[in-house]
């Protein structure tokens, strides 16, 4: 959890209000608070809760303040250009034509074509994987 640099000097402030009068009632050095009817015993609780409700509602506020403005996602991968990833591909087919239909197909579905003219399946799972209905290899 990152708190903002204000949010970080208002709990530093309630921290030190609330070490100042823990040791000024504990050494008797309020004499304010001497003739008073509250007991000394009830001023260091009450300045632990004022303190507590405090750090509750401004862990309240980061949550929130999260929750409205999440960190950006990553943006999307581009997508590659089909075209001329298989004509690169298909430069050596004896067959071009339909090696371009079958590897735009291919590259359309899997947003991946492999580099090379054959081979190097590895790098796209998804265009190794694609079949035909037969059972054989669509993607060249």
């Amino acid at each position: 959890m990152h708190l903002h640099t204000n949010q970080f000097t208002t709990h530093l402030l309630s921290f030190r209000i609330f070490v100042f009068f823990s040791k000024a009632s504990l050494s008797n050095n309020l004499p304010s608070l001497q003739g008073m009817a509250i007991s000394k015993t009830l001023i260091a609780p009450i300045l632990i809760s004022l303190l507590l409700l405090h750090l509750a509602e401004s862990y309240q506020k980061v949550i929130t303040t999260m929750v409205e403005s999440p960190s950006p996602s990553p943006s999307p991968p581009q997508k590659i250009d089909c075209d001329d990833a298989c004509d690169a591909r298909c430069q050596l087919s004896s067959r071009p034509n339909l090696c371009k239909r079958a590897c735009g197909t291919c590259c359309a579905r899997c947003d991946c074509v492999p580099p090379g003219t054959s081979g190097n399946y590895d790098v796209c799972p998804c265009y190794a994987n694609m079949t035909t209905h037969g059972g054989r290899h669509k993607c060249p």
